[in-house]
């Protein structure tokens, strides 16, 4: 059994309006032994494997068809197997992925099959291919295996485990991935032309460009200021927005004067960071503004020392001039139960499915790192303390999602006056898609009669939290960010006719009780 040609489909082909891969599959003396002759042992061992599998409908439309048709008769050859395995491998990475094709070359070529399986990243797609064809070898008599196939220690949980941890370090971030999903809800074609972000949107003259959350008609000026926060907070100070005041140095002393200067406390930060990395918030003593310096020198030549705000962390989405989402975002933390201590409550919170790594998940993971210690020796805790039952204990001085943070929706409950403040705020920037951080006790409520502050306005801003909210409704932030580059009515695609030359009707296989041609293959 080997794969004698591949050819991937990055867009609409003869075998289907998406990308595919098509593999030119040669089952040599395999073509005698389907898996009907290879008996349970192989049908078990497969779904033993991959348990999913039993969710595919196959021909019978309906879940388990795929399991009947490998217990049924004769069964059905490995060229069909192998095309619902890369399916299935592809879907436990976190790719939704559904299409599949198998059929016989034709009698001149017995055993040669086509397989066609719907892909959602490249590489993912080809890996699955390869690994699906380990994955059967392994399972055949010792007898009938391709000499060579399987290397003397391989393992398949092994060999998931890492095609997952392959998938997931190439598959789009949830920002450009919702919008990439708005763009296929409006029969946009896209291609993504890197390992990372760069996406293209529409065909020919008609196409737009992203990348992350920066688009093609995002001035390169813009995203300069969002990135100078002296500037930025001069830009709004001067039209009357609210910004707290703030000095910028270049020294340990310096930080120490501009703090006594403020009065209060204070919040030392990059002058041009992000993701929260480096900041330090409300602090007041020299020690405390010192080792805030510390911590922001080390992402940045210049630190920024502003006036501490009291009140919640909000981030509002504006898009095209209006803002479409408003998120309360919560500083990592753990809450106590009186038995565990704060480690230990780490570990559980850890262990909610949708933590992941970085920007890898809806949630990221809590650690224990330097700010933890510095949080909890604040709180008087540290890793092995016992917190009192419902006693929240920070690990972060900051909101953000990618250091563990949570996000709450108030989109619905934000009063006209904050919602107007963040629109003229991303307009005097100059972005086209802006985050606006807002300080505010109370976001229901205006800012001119219970104070507040915009701390920030961002270039790129990331949509998960508006998207997959730990708590509240999930709002639809990537379609206005579509809309903004492709107005309804506006052409994305470059109309190509093509006409194949006629070719004779080759013999159906595998799935050819769905159709005389070209039957197709579903999860269910």
């Amino acid at each position: 059994m080997r794969i004698l040609d591949r050819s991937v489909y990055v867009g609409p082909s003869l075998y289907a309006h998406f990308p595919v891969i098509r593999l030119e599959l040669d089952l040599g003396p395999l073509e005698a032994w389907p898996t009907g002759r290879l008996g349970p042992a192989f049908v078990d061992g497969l779904v033993a494997a991959l348990p999913t599998l039993a969710e595919h409908g196959c021909s019978y439309r309906e879940p388990g068809g795929f399991l009947r048709r490998m217990r049924e008769g004769e069964g059905t050859w490995l060229g069909h197997v192998l095309e619902h395995v890369a399916i299935e491998l592809q879907n436990v990475a976190g790719e939704q992925v559904t299409f599949g094709k198998t059929r016989s070359v034709g009698d001149d070529r017995p055993g040669v099959y086509t397989v066609v399986y719907e892909y959602a990243q490249r590489e993912e797609g080809i890996a699955a291919g390869e690994l699906a064809m380990k994955l059967i070898a392994s399972l055949l008599p010792a007898e009938l295996r391709p000499s060579g196939s399987v290397p003397a220690d391989w393992t398949f949980d092994e060999a998931r485990d890492e095609f997952i941890r392959y998938a997931q370090r190439r598959a789009l971030g949830p920002s450009t991935a919702s919008i990439v999903r708005a763009a296929e809800e409006r029969g946009i074609p896209w291609l993504r032309m890197n390992d990372q972000s760069l996406i293209q949107l529409g065909h020919g003259r008609y196409q737009q460009r992203i990348q992350a959350t920066v688009t093609g008609r995002t001035p390169h000026i813009a995203v300069e200021l969002a990135s100078d926060k002296e500037e930025t907070n001069k830009i709004l100070s001067s039209l009357g927005l609210p910004v707290p005041r703030q000095e910028l140095v270049q020294t340990e002393s310096g930080a120490l004067r501009a703090a006594r200067k403020l009065g209060g406390a204070v919040v030392t930060k990059p002058y041009n960071g992000n993701h929260g990395r480096g900041i330090t918030i409300n602090i007041a003593s020299d020690e405390e503004i010192a080792a805030g310096f510390a911590a922001a020198r080390e992402h940045s030549r210049s630190v920024i020392v502003e006036t501490y705000v009291h009140g919640d962390d909000h981030r509002l989405l504006v898009v095209n001039g209006e803002l479409v989402a408003a998120t309360r975002r919560t500083p990592g933390h753990v809450v106590g139960d009186g038995r565990h201590t704060v480690a230990e409550l780490v570990e559980i919170v850890n262990q909610d499915p949708r933590r992941g790594v970085g920007h890898e998940k809806v949630l990221t993971k809590l650690s224990l790192d330097a700010q933890a210690e510095l949080m909890l020796a604040r709180a008087g805790h540290v890793a092995s303390s016992v917190p009192a039952d419902g006693e929240v204990v920070y690990l972060r001085s900051t909101a953000n999602l990618s250091t563990g943070g949570t996000a709450t929706d108030v989109t619905d409950i934000i009063h006209p006056d904050n919602r107007a403040m963040a629109e003229r705020a991303v307009r005097a920037i100059g972005l086209d898609v802006g985050g606006v951080d807002f300080i505010s006790p109370n976001i229901a409520e205006s800012y001119k009669s219970v104070g507040g502050a915009i701390c920030e306005v961002n270039a790129a801003p990331g949509f998960r939290m508006h998207v997959s909210p730990s708590d509240g409704t999930p709002r639809d932030v990537a379609g206005p960010v579509v809309d903004l580059l492709f107005p309804r009515g506006t052409p994305s695609r470059v109309p190509i006719a093509a006409s194949p030359a006629p070719t004779a009707r080759p013999r159906p296989r595998a799935c050819s009780r769905t159709s005389p041609r070209w039957p197709a293959t579903r999860r269910a």
